[in-house]
Order: C-alpha cells, then structure tokens, then sequence
C-alpha cells in the first residue's frame, strides 16, 4: 500500500473526535481513494491547513569564520569555469533534506573569488543580489556595466540580466549572495543561459562608479529619460556610506527627542527601487538594522522567512527557541512565524559605537504580493 494512502487509511480507522467510526465499508472506500489517487480532506486537514504557520525549516547559525575557511580552501582547489560556473557555497538548513536552502524560498551562500580571476557570463531568471562583509576590489560586470564591489555595499540584480565578477586585486575576496532559487524551484519557473566565454576589455575596467550609479544614484532624482528594467531596481550597487550615514541620522534624531525610529535605539532602513519605491527586487526585499550599545529589539515574527548576517559589532540574537551570541559575518536563519529579537552586546573588538549592525533579506514581497502577509509585534 502506498504512502499517500496509507496515511488516510490509518487516520481514518481510528476513534477520534468529528472522525467517522471505523468499519469494514469505510476500510473499503479508503481504499476506493487509494485506487484513484484520492486523499480526503477530513484526514488531512490539521497538516493542511494548521492554526498558524509551521515552516519545514529551522532557525539555525552559521559561523562566517568557518566559512571563510572553507572557502579558501575551495579558491584553492575548485577552479571557476563552466560548469560549475560559482565557486558558491551554500547554506542548506538542516530541516530541508539537504537540499542547497537557507528557507523554503531563499538561497544564500558565500562566493569566493581569487586573485586575477574570472566568474563567466551568464544569465538566469532568478533574483539575486550580493552584500560584501569583507574586502574591496571585485567588480561584477552587470548588462556590461562594471560595477565596484566594498565593503557594505549592496548590489541587487533582477533576473535575466546578464553578468560576470572578476577580481582585480591581489588577494581573494569573498561575499554572500542571495537569490530566490528555491521559490523558483518549487514553482517550477527557472531559466538559465551562458554568456560570451570572456567579457571584453573595456568591462575589465575599474570605474568608481557605475552607468547605473552616475543615473540613478541620486537621492529625490529619478532622471526622466532614462528607462527602468523590467523589474528590479536600476540602480546596481548602493553604497555603504550612505547606507551608515542613514542609520546614524536616525539614531541621533532620536537621540534628539525626534521621531523617525522603529523602536528606541533600533535604526531601520529598507533598500528600495529609485524608480518605483518598492523593494529592490520582486521577490526579495533587503533591509539593513542598527541595533545601539546595549539596545534590544523587542520580538517580532511574520509570514515569510528571512536570512541575517552580522555586518559589524557582536549581540545576542534569539530565533524561536534558540539563542546565540553572534559577531561580525555570522549568517542565520529566521523561520516564517518564528520570533525574533537582537541584542547588541560591545565587546573589547568591536567599533567604537558598540552598535550591532545586521543585513536582513527576506521573502516579503511575494507573500505581500499575495495577500498573505502578516507581522506581529513592531512593524519595520
């Protein structure tokens, strides 16, 4: 007997409350299901369809400096080349079978890229996006437009845009990526195709700032001739000046008695599409938190799932039942309906303002996109 049979036959022959009474002709009519490949909902519905979300994944830690270690060792024995196209390493939650996820529906992994190399073009429907916690000198050539990669910067890319990384620098360099590959896995809605076997020398090119920058990288301005993408953001890199010097000004507007915070001593801001001041890309949304010496953010939970790193500064963070002091680089998972909290905890290593300073990116847009979204505690 099969599995998905046998699974209503055993919960339908047993005295439970609103369950019908076991008999020999009830037997009979599961087993009528059996044949047509039927399941009744009666025996199913507490797994179908439960009081509240029960995510398949689990919250769970990764270390960033045994990550880095392991990476380099793969720059030394993996090359990059078609085929394997990235040398990515990704998370995969120990809930999900082992698949390649952080979350049912996020991807995230740390590239490494050495010195003088090359990552191919190449193009896919996925979303994506990367965020560098250390070191300076990759460019990622997106549509043919170099664009530099430091140290807090974040550079989203829409699907089916094509594109490639080198490094210019004299040492390895490493970032996390995000994408949406497992949600485009389950919905079964993927592409991928190769681009030219070597970008040309004009895109090997180290510009301070990009085309997209030099567009659309000007606060208020949206310049009117100028066509966005399809979806996703135009502009390809936001840089980490601005994004501190913006969580720094809240800070101290509420310092000043003013408001413009989520909570006290919790600065928030969200990447947003300077053509349409919605999120950066369809199905991700990114945002970077600013928790202040000794602040804590009271818990929080929604539909949708969401991966953190450690920008800078160590703390406490708690995700459901589990709790962890983290530090620069360390990457978790946030279960949907799990709750969250961060505290920010200086150590002697960390900068001077003892801050905990934590990138978020999450899911949200398409659970909001389609009317299932739902938060509880403060909003953000």
């Amino acid at each position: 007997m099969s599995e998905i049979a046998n699974g209503p036959v055993r919960l339908g022959m047993v005295d439970a409350p609103d369950q019908p009474t076991p008999s020999d002709a009830l037997a009979d009519l599961y087993r009528g299901f059996e044949r047509e490949l039927l399941v009744p909902l009666w025996t199913e519905i507490g797994d179908l369809m439960p009081a509240h979300p029960r995510s398949k994944a689990v919250p769970h830690l990764w270390r960033w400096k045994h990550l880095l270690e392991l990476a380099d060792q793969a720059g030394h024995l993996v090359p990059v080349g078609r085929g394997g196209e990235r040398r990515a390493i990704a998370l995969a939650n120990p809930s999900l079978g082992g698949r390649p996820f952080a979350t049912p529906t996020l991807w995230a992994a740390i590239q490494y890229l050495m010195p003088g190399e090359n990552a191919p073009e190449h193009r896919h429907t996925q979303h994506a996006f990367r965020f560098v916690v250390e070191g300076e000198g990759v460019w990622t050539v997106v549509g043919r437009d170099p664009v530099p990669m430091g140290r807090g910067d974040f550079l989203p890319q829409a699907g089916w845009n094509w594109h490639a990384h080198h490094n210019a620098a004299d040492r390895p360099m490493a970032w996390i990526d995000g994408l949406d590959i497992p949600f485009q896995y389950q919905t079964e809605a993927q592409f991928f195709e190769f681009g030219r076997e070597a970008i040309s020398e004009a895109e090997h090119s180290t510009p301070a700032r990009s085309r997209s920058e030099r567009l659309w990288g000007h606060p208020g301005l949206r310049p009117i001739a100028a066509q966005a993408g399809r979806s996703g953001s135009p502009l390809l890199r936001y840089a980490w000046a601005d994004t501190d010097r913006a969580l720094a000004d809240q800070l101290a507007l509420a310092d000043e008695g003013h408001p413009g915070v989520v909570e006290p001593g919790h600065a928030a801001v969200r990447y947003t599409n300077p053509a349409t001041g919605g999120d950066v890309l369809p199905t991700i949304r990114a945002e970077m938190h600013r928790v202040s010496r000794g602040g804590e953010t009271a818990p929080r939970r929604q539909t949708g799932s969401a991966v953190y790193q450690v920008f800078d500064g160590s703390g406490r963070v708690t995700v459901g039942d589990k709790s962890w002091s983290v530090t620069r680089g360390d990457l978790f998972v946030v279960p949907s309906w799990t709750a969250f909290s961060a505290t920010s905890e200086a150590s002697a290593s960390d900068s001077d303002s003892g801050a905990l300073d934590l990138f978020a990116f999450s899911d949200a847009p398409v659970f909001e996109a389609l009317g299932l979204d739902r938060t509880e505690g403060p909003s953000a």
